[in-house]
């Protein structure tokens, strides 16, 4: 829709007078315009002038068999007149074009399959391949036409001294058939047409584009304008319409202005695109909400298992003053461009401007989805522009544009100087292959069928998937939490300064951030590296998003852009409870403080226990996983190995054993069968940790010292347990609290799961240990009170943990062990979990 009748009568003045302007800017240094088959010169209306091919000095044609075959019956349009003629080819022949430049140059090749008595064109199967080049492969023209008279087929294809300055085409027909060629366009592209290198998808450092890519155009689109002609582009190009690609037309509206205001400033030249494009828009249209937050969004079907160069073309052809229009950028559901405004890179309005990306298809992906929608910046009203897409597939590796080559024909098109190079990478990747058959077979044989519960809710893959499988088509059934973009979260921690890590764990590190609307946030970011994968990412994000609890700690959103892996967790200032305990400058925390960061943790996997709508077992319990806010209360984190709990008609779960050292049920380790009661001792281990404030697992002590859990048990029994509490609390500790402490901890620790308590008895335990505690310092003070330990002669000395964190995790899979002590004499892996 026009602003105005002045307006469109203005754009369509220009559309007549503007491209003969245009069009006679750009002078080709080569452009060959060949007639196949005709017999005299051929003067079209957009200035290009096509020469029989038969005795032109710049077009070889090898002496192989071919004629020459013509209809009368055609039209009166230039096409049509293009299209009259053919030259047939009976076996493989080539068209050699002497260019006079080195460089990449437009390829356009007319195909309609002429009738004739002697010669059925529709019937013609063949090849075509353009300096090694596989352009096409038993190509048929009758199955590609449509409703077209005549076929046009556009490529981007590099001559360079190894030709010798030459464009050669070969035509192939397929055995029994023939091959045929109507027109050729051979045309070098101006400098900068093609960049050397794009940011791919997932963003990431640009990638060099080599020079000996092929191109071939799949769509060039004018977004919110009509079909631009070959007379309206100073290459001839076409630029189709956009209403057929809109998902939802409407979504959008078009804009146009006067295309004599656009500018071309430094670095956009005209031949980049008309000004035609650049005048015309899509807009969001007006939904007549008060919040408008939705996507222009267009569809583009393509050939899966190829990379894509994709051109966006943008001009503020809306805004009134600079600085006001900023949209986000999408492509495939990832974030191409946040927070783009366009006149931040032109300095004014109405300027053309264009970025360059390169997108990946998978075997299961067989569209380009192009998206722009409104950003999320304040104070800025909500509107997102495109003025034009081009979209062209690249050339593979096997340099070739067409999929699922048969190695025999990539073999006899390629020049026999690279024959050794494919042979090498065929032999490589068959082998690769035939590895990876006897792998999956070796772990489909020995690895332990898991039963039907085991199986993951978001799909049992580890590898990465993309915001579009993933975010789009899973979070919305899970509910899922708030899918945050990768820039913002960037943004929030400064593109992850180093100065802002809380800490590092297997997973990878922490930052601390702040979103955009003041919220202060932990940050975990995977590392690449980790031994963790997709799997406990996935677990994390719906366990979490699916409980609330004032002691879990929050999950505020996740994301899952560029093969980043990112969880957004509320932000914990009092960080993590062993840091309160031993190795660190923090103030140590009295004894009453740690019965409340006990309880606090207690009610927390207690209410993962019985309080959420499925059982849920942690199974990671330990004191980093136990984090303290501003106020040291206590919120039970990190759900990356938790499994929903047995069913009523189960006793356990069947599960490969993965824990942290130090903090495994020996029971579970022995049988792999998992149960609350393994997050109950695992709880025990912490308890013994925040009375003794040293590691749970310590190699550089005595042997009998080494494991907390067994050397506090067997003071415990003794009832010497005071002998190793931590020497800060001595003189503060009630006798009668420490005992129940104790005895807690000593049932929680038991050697089998059905000795020990539930987490619910667990509690009421600490709450009476705490209540203790409280009425023995109201009753007396320190200093008369005969009921307070008074002294610990027989402390041995802590030895700080070696470099690193013993208490980290692992994952056995098979074990004779039958004693706890079995289990941790195999604790000296220090990788993390």
């Amino acid at each position: 829709m026009f602003h105005s009748n002045t307006s469109c009568v203005t754009w369509i003045l220009c559309v007549f007078c503007v491209p003969l302007a245009v069009c006679a800017s750009f002078f080709p240094k080569d452009s060959f315009f060949i007639d196949c088959g005709g017999s005299k010169e051929l003067k079209l209306d957009d200035g290009r002038v096509f020469e029989s091919d038969s005795g032109n000095q710049h077009v070889g044609l090898s002496p192989d068999s071919h004629i020459v075959v013509s209809e009368t019956r055609m039209g009166n349009s230039n096409d049509s007149t293009l299209c009259s003629s053919a030259r047939v080819f009976k076996e493989t022949s080539t068209y050699t074009i002497n260019t006079k430049q080195i460089g990449r140059h437009w390829l356009r090749l007319h195909f309609h399959p002429v009738q004739n008595p002697h010669y059925h064109l529709k019937s013609a199967v063949f090849s075509v391949a353009a300096n090694g080049i596989t352009l096409l492969h038993w190509f048929s023209s009758s199955s590609n036409l449509g409703t077209k008279s005549c076929l046009f087929k556009e490529y981007v294809i590099q001559v360079d001294g190894s030709s010798s300055e030459k464009l050669v085409l070969t035509f192939s027909p397929l055995n029994g058939s023939i091959a045929f060629i109507n027109g050729i366009e051979v045309i070098s592209t101006p400098d900068g047409q093609f960049p050397s290198s794009a940011v791919p998808f997932p963003l990431r450092a640009a990638v060099e584009i080599p020079t000996h890519v092929a191109f071939e155009t799949a769509y060039r689109i004018n977004m919110g304008g009509p079909l631009l002609t070959s007379k309206d582009d100073p290459q001839w190009r076409i630029w189709e319409t956009d209403q057929s690609f809109l998902v939802n037309v409407a979504s959008a509206k078009n804009v146009t202005v006067d295309p004599a205001s656009i500018k071309y400033l430094d670095g956009v030249s005209r031949e980049i695109a008309p000004n035609l494009v650049y005048s015309t828009a899509q807009e969001m249209a007006n939904a007549n909400v008060i919040n408008q937050r939705f996507n222009i969004s267009w569809a583009f079907e393509v050939e899966p298992m190829f990379t894509y160069f994709i051109r966006m073309h943008f001009c503020d052809i809306v805004s009134i003053t600079t600085g006001t229009l900023f949209f986000n950028v999408y492509v495939n559901n990832q974030s191409a461009l946040d927070s783009f405004d366009i006149s931040s890179k032109t300095m004014e309005l109405s300027a053309a401007y264009f970025v360059d990306f390169i997108a990946n298809t998978s075997a299961s992906l067989n569209r380009i989805l192009v998206q722009v929608g409104p950003s999320n910046l304040r104070n800025f009203p909500p509107n997102a522009i495109l003025n034009g897409l081009e979209i062209m597939k690249m050339s593979n590796p096997s340099d070739s544009l067409v999929k699922n080559l048969r190695p025999d024909y990539i073999d006899s098109r390629i020049p026999k100087r690279k024959n050794w190079i494919l042979l090498a990478i065929t032999s490589s990747v068959s082998l690769a292959v035939l590895v990876l058959i006897f792998a999956v077979l070796y772990l489909y044989l020995h690895h332990p069928k898991k039963p039907r519960h085991e199986t993951a809710h978001l799909g049992n893959s580890d590898s990465k998937v993309s915001v579009g499988s993933f975010a789009s088509s899973t979070a919305h059934s899970l509910s899922l939490g708030r899918v945050l973009a990768f820039s913002e979260i960037r943004e929030a921690t400064k593109n992850f300064d180093q100065r802002l890590v809380l800490g590092v764990g297997g997973f990878g590190k922490v930052y601390k951030g702040v979103l955009e609307n003041g919220v202060v946030v932990a940050v975990k970011r995977a590392n690449p590296q980790s031994q963790q994968g997709c799997t406990e990412f996935r677990t994390e994000i719906e366990m979490l998003s699916k409980l609330r609890h004032r002691h879990l700690v929050s999950l505020i959103g996740y994301c899952e852009e560029f093969d980043e892996m990112i969880l957004v967790y509320e932000f914990m200032a009092g960080g993590p409870l062993r840091k309160h305990l031993y190795g660190s400058d923090l103030p140590q925390l009295t004894w009453k403080q740690r019965l409340q960061v006990c309880i606090g943790a207690a009610k927390g996997l207690h209410y993962l226990h019985t309080g959420a709508a499925e059982s849920i077992i942690h199974r990671d319990v330990k004191t980093t996983n136990i984090l303290l806010d501003e106020n040291l209360t206590a919120k039970v984190a990190d759900f990356g190995l938790s499994k929903l709990g047995p069913t009523l008609d189960q006793t356990h779960v069947s599960t490969a054993v993965k824990g942290s050292f130090g903090y495994l049920d020996p029971e579970y380790y022995r049988r792999q069968q998992l149960t609350e009661k393994s997050d109950v001792y695992s709880f025990g281990v912490v308890m013994m940790e925040v009375l003794c404030a040293r590691p749970a697992v310590n190699p550089a002590l005595p042997r009998e010292q080494i494991n907390i859990a067994e050397w506090a048990m067997d003071l415990q029994k003794r009832g010497q347990l005071e002998k190793i509490i931590d020497p800060h609390l001595v003189g503060s500790v009630n006798l009668d609290s420490l005992r129940k402490f104790g005895e807690t901890a000593e049932k929680c620790l038991a050697e089998h799961g059905a000795d020990r308590p539930t987490m619910g008895d667990v509690l009421w335990n600490l709450e009476y240990a705490l209540q203790l505690q409280e009425a023995s310092m109201q009753m007396v003070s320190n200093e008369n009170s005969a009921n307070y330990i008074p002294d610990i002669p027989e402390w041995v000395n802590q030895i700080e943990p070696a470099e690193g964190d013993a208490a980290d995790a692992i994952s056995y899979k098979d074990s004779d062990t039958t004693t706890s002590s079995g289990v941790f004499s195999q604790l000296m892996d220090p990788k993390g979990r």
